[in-house]
Formats: C-alpha cells, sequence, structure tokens
C-alpha cells in the first residue's frame, strides 16, 4: 500500500463547506484507490498572539483537531498567519507549528510522501516538513498559488526554492508548467495534472425546463467563481447593456460584492443580473445545464475548473485567453477565448445565442477530463516519488 499525506491549507470544513472542494474531490478519489492509505492534514490559519481573537477567525478555533470528513482522516493543526505583511513569513510559520504532529503521525503511521495541494504556502512548508523527516514530496500549481504569490515580496524567493527542492511537481494545465518554468522551476520535473469532472452530475438536461425552474425567460448567462476583479464579474456585468432580454446569475461571495451591486445598480440591471453569493456545490450542476453560456473574463486562471464543468453539462463557455484557457476550448464548439473588454464578450455570447451548439456536441469536449484519469494520473506519480524512497 501507497501511504500518503496530503498537505492542503485549501479544504473544506465545517464552516466553509465549499473552500477548496476541488481539493477535496481530488483527495477523496486518491483515497478510494485500492492500492492506497491516505490521510490529510489541513492546516488552519488564525492571528498570530491577540490577532487570534478577532471575530474571523472564531469558527476556526472552534473546529476538531482531528475528524473524520466524508470518509476521510483530517488533521486541522494551527498555525499563527500575520494579515496584510505576513505572507512571506507564512511558509515557515505553518512548517514550525505543525511539524511535532507531523512527525506523530509518522511514527504511528509511516507515510511514504507527502502530497502538497497548493503551491503557497503549502509547497514550501512542505519543502521544510519533508527535509526534517526525510520524505519525498510533490507540490501542485493550480493557479492563483503562483500567478498572485509569486509577484508578492519575498514570496517568489520561497516558491522557486521549493519547486528546485520538490522530488516532482504537478501543474493544472500545460500553460500553467510555462509560467512555472519561466519563474525558475525545474522544467523535467514538471507533469501536467488536469482536474476531473463528475459526468453524471454535470450533464446536459432540458434548457427550457431548466431555465423555467429558475424562473427565467429568454437567454441565459452564468458566471461563477470568487468576486475580485481579477476574475471579471464586472466586465460581464457591462457586457449585459448590449444583450437586451438575457439574464446573469453571478455565483460566487468576495471583496468585489459591494462594487458589483453598485454597478448593477448604477447600469439600471438589477430586474437581469442576480447575485446569487455562495452555493454549496452540489447546488450547481442544475445552473449550469440552464444556462446558454457560462462566461468568466479572468485576468488570470491555471485552469479553472467551472470551464470543464460547464461543457460537461453542454454550456459553452466565453473566457479570457488565459492559462489553460486553449487546453479546454480548443474547438468552435466549447466557446469562445475574448479580450477581457464587455463589447468582446458581449459580441462572443451574441455570437452563441445566435448559432447556438448542441448541448451533446459541447458536452463532447469535456468528456476528457474524467475523476479516473485524474485518480491514476495522481497515483502513478506519487507512486514514483515514493520508490525512490527516503532521502539521505
Amino acid at each position: 500500500m501507497l501511504r500518503i499525506l496530503t498537505l492542503s491549507s485549501l479544504f473544506p470544513d465545517a464552516g466553509r463547506p465549499t473552500f477548496g472542494v476541488f481539493v477535496e474531490r481530488q483527495t477523496l478519489g486518491l483515497a478510494a484507490h485500492p492500492d492506497v492509505e491516505l490521510r490529510v492534514a489541513a492546516p488552519i490559519g488564525v492571528g498570530a498572539g491577540p490577532l487570534g481573537l478577532h471575530p474571523r477567525y472564531r469558527p476556526m478555533r472552534a473546529l476538531p483537531a482531528r475528524e473524520k470528513w466524508k470518509g476521510l482522516t483530517v488533521y486541522r493543526p494551527r498555525f499563527p498567519v500575520v494579515p496584510l505583511i505576513g505572507g512571506r513569513f507564512t511558509p515557515a510559520l505553518m512548517a514550525r507549528a505543525i511539524l511535532p504532529l507531523l512527525r506523530d503521525i509518522h511514527a504511528e503511521w509511516p507515510f511514504d510522501v507527502i502530497d502538497a495541494e497548493f503551491f503557497y504556502p503549502d509547497g514550501p512548508a512542505a519543502a521544510r516538513i519533508a527535509g526534517a523527516l526525510g520524505l519525498p514530496f510533490s507540490i501542485k500549481a493550480r493557479g492563483s498559488d503562483i500567478h498572485h504569490w509569486a509577484e508578492q515580496a519575498g514570496c517568489r524567493f520561497e516558491i522557486v526554492s521549493a519547486a528546485r527542492q520538490a522530488d516532482g511537481l504537478l501543474a493544472v494545465s500545460a500553460a500553467l508548467r510555462e509560467d512555472m518554468v519561466a519563474l525558475g522551476a525545474p522544467r523535467d520535473r514538471i507533469s501536467v495534472h488536469y482536474t476531473g469532472v463528475d459526468l453524471d452530475r454535470f450533464r446536459p438536461v432540458d434548457r427550457a425546463g431548466a431555465k423555467a425552474a429558475l424562473g427565467v425567460r429568454g437567454p441565459l448567462l452564468l458566471s461563477v467563481g470568487y468576486l475580485i476583479d481579477r476574475k471579471g464579474q464586472q466586465i460581464a456585468v457591462a457586457a449585459m447593456r448590449d444583450l437586451p432580454g438575457a439574464t446573469l446569475l453571478i455565483v460566487g461571495q468576495g471583496p468585489a460584492r459591494a462594487a458589483l451591486e453598485q454597478q448593477i445598480a448604477a447600469l439600471g440591471l438589477g430586474d437581469r443580473v442576480r447575485l446569487l453569493g455562495a452555493l454549496p456545490h452540489e447546488a450547481l450542476p442544475p445552473l449550469f445545464a440552464a444556462a446558454d453560456v457560462m462566461v468568466l473574463p479572468s485576468a488570470a486562471e491555471g485552469l479553472a475548473n467551472v470551464w470543464v464543468e460547464a461543457l460537461a453539462s453542454g454550456t459553452p463557455v466565453v473566457t479570457s485567453d488565459v492559462g489553460g484557457a486553449r487546453e479546454v476550448i480548443d474547438r468552435a464548439a466549447a466557446g469562445r477565448l475574448v479580450a477581457r473588454d464587455p463589447a468582446a464578450v458581449a459580441a462572443a455570447i451574441g455570437e452563441i445565442l445566435a448559432d447556438p451548439p448542441l448541448q451533446h456536441v459541447v458536452r463532447a469536449t469535456a468528456e476528457r477530463f474524467t475523476w479516473a484519469r485524474n485518480t491514476q494520473s495522481l497515483y502513478d506519480h506519487l507512486a514514483r516519488l515514493a520508490a525512490s524512497g527516503r532521502r539521505a
């Protein structure tokens, strides 16, 4: 049996059930592999010193230190964080705080490899921990953990150093692999590891009926993502001025919500643009299947899971030519790649609405993204690293 310790600060908990759901889904698939035993260390950052008393950390302090989560053994050790200015110190603080726990786990349950599932801060922390325990380790890059954190003061050095120490690296797209190489990561250690999609849950349905169930008439657009400027929801809202009769549903929460509310009101779009807030993952399939187009004009992505979920639902995508978009939106039936400009977004949506591709043809573009393939390639990757044995 291959014993895997998955390390991820991006993992759901009782207070944040939608946080890191794709890490969770991938981990559940890997844990179900017949030749795998797996446990999860999901470190939780809390404010250092008196900051830890801030109300934002209260739900995190209430979480159990160890629990069964959907059948997984999950440890939730705390580590101190310094908001706003402490990003560069987070990997060291995380590693120092959780290493004693991982030593104890390894003594009782000797795991073979550490699987870090988010590059920053998890990757540099994993490098420190693996070095202390004499174990091989892997780090997976997902997008913002490279694009955002590599631009933050002091963090780029940590990212590159961890990449060069890692026994293996994963990237969610070939485009992200090139971004990692440009930073200084060793190309020969990076494998592309595509996401999976639940093809039973995300599937085409009768679109007219699905719209009626939502109380929508006419063209329906959907945008799913964290509400920040980088995701481009404000561009999608502005594009609605050129799409009369269309309705836009926006799923997600984040710091840009207030600005989006103001924009919607200023443009007089309150009757056609709805902010639905954060929804559980299981609530998304009916929305994807009802939509005529999924729109997300992001400034940066690795490979957005929502692209693949939309396509599996038979819904074409309008997004920016960023990250792995060309690896997913690789034919006309899958959608359009456009500039981050409201007019360009509206024009692309208009083209699709005027000549919509058949739902089953759109779905076919997503059928290569399976969780079975995701699981097997991750198992092969980690088993190869474990076979290298302990470090000297």
